[in-house]
């Protein structure tokens, strides 16, 4: 592999983060000698085991949820596939009606067109031009025999914040359960499960400087305890939700990640918003560059520009050394305009003229200075 050697500039976290050291640090004991299973019965597993139960508890401590409420999955997608299709094969007997959102990320939006074909109804919400639902098209969509509403937290290509409190209470007015995809929010908002009355939620690791591969679902016990059908079998695991051996090392590192960004995400975000804001004020000044989504209820350390009568692909292939996104990292491969933004009413050309920015924790004021000199050099030479 040929090595970089100028300075590479990321600024597309919302992709995925680089693991923080004390995170990586955390984990290297239990790829190396704590290395057993955490479910066997030997004192050197039950020792493990019991690192895995502080992991719950630190995890509810990040989303103020009970530590037997945390269930390990691989990461978010397989959360959502577990907590959607074992919705769907639970409250069957209540009804086969789904809700969800047009700009859903792929892995709920795939999930809900495979029960569309074995038989369930869904109901895809449309967004306003900013990017939020409309609360009286979600209440005249609910039906009674609506067993699931899954609207995300924060929009992974805008940092649109839907209101979830909102929905949520929408949804239990007809018995549905609300299922919240947190994946851009779990580590970088305060998230209270139980304020905003959410019933599961997915989240991932590597969205908050944790490796890829773990991540979890929040299913709530306390109260009207949700039911789920596990997807995985083979030995009960996760108290029957998800079989399979658990990730000791991955799941050490996000209850790591989980510490720190209850400690410190606040303090990281005052920061990242300043450098996201000093970013998008000085893209604006290209002629008719416009921000795509609301730009009040979004978060904090995401853009997403619209350069109108410019291709976004062209102006990332030559950004050589700087790492942006021009959509989900999930379809990024799939020559189509963004499934988000054409919901919000962007034509196709404009689609593919934007581009989203997302800072994190370890961007400095130099990269932000450094991205802007980059994108001068390019759009201002087509724009003489």
């Amino acid at each position: 592999m040929k090595e970089i050697k100028e300075k590479w500039i990321y600024l597309d976290n919302n992709a995925t983060t680089p693991i923080d050291k004390r995170v990586l640090e955390s984990m290297m004991p239990f790829l190396t000698h704590n290395f057993a299973n955490a479910n066997s019965t030997h004192q050197f597993g039950r020792h493990v085991s019991s690192v895995v139960r502080n992991v719950r508890k630190q995890i509810g401590e990040l989303i103020y949820a009970e530590p037997d409420e945390i269930i390990f999955t691989s990461g978010a997608t397989e959360a959502i596939n577990l907590a959607i299709k074992g919705v769907a094969a639970s409250y069957s007997h209540k009804g086969n009606h789904i809700v969800t959102a047009s700009t859903e990320h792929a892995a709920v939006l795939d999930t809900c067109r495979y029960l569309e074909s074995k038989g369930y109804e869904i109901t895809y919400l449309s967004v306003m031009p900013n990017g939020l639902i409309d609360l009286n098209e979600l209440k005249s969509s609910l039906r009674n025999d609506t067993i699931l509403v899954s609207v995300m937290y924060v929009n992974n290509e805008t940092g649109v914040i839907q209101p979830i409190k909102e929905i949520s209470q929408l949804s239990h007015e007809v018995g549905a359960l609300f299922m919240c995809d947190g994946t851009q929010a779990v580590g970088k908002l305060p998230v209270n499960v139980d304020e905003l009355d959410i019933d599961l939620m997915s989240f991932s690791g590597h969205k908050f400087y944790a490796p890829k591969g773990i991540g979890g679902l929040f299913l709530r016990k306390r109260g009207n305890r949700v039911k789920l059908e596990a997807l995985l079998h083979g030995g009960g695991h996760e108290g029957g939700s998800r079989s399979g051996t658990l990730n000791v090392p991955g799941i050490v590192a996000l209850g790591k990640a989980s510490s720190i960004a209850k400690e410190e995400m606040l303090q990281d975000a005052e920061r990242i918003k300043a450098l996201r804001d000093e970013l998008e004020s000085r893209l604006l000044k290209f002629p008719g560059a416009y921000v795509n989504g609301d730009v009040r209820n979004r978060l904090y350390n995401v853009t997403n520009i619209c350069f109108p009568c410019q291709d976004a692909n062209v102006i990332i292939g030559r950004l050589k050394n700087i790492s942006v996104s021009n959509g989900s990292a999930c379809t990024a491969a799939i020559i189509e305009p963004s499934h988000v933004l054409r919901a919000m009413g962007l034509t196709d050309e404009d689609a593919f003229a934007s581009i989203r920015f997302s800072a994190g924790k370890f961007n400095t004021k130099e990269d932000i200075t450094a991205t802007i000199e980059a994108i001068n050099t390019i759009i201002m030479p087509i724009l003489i």
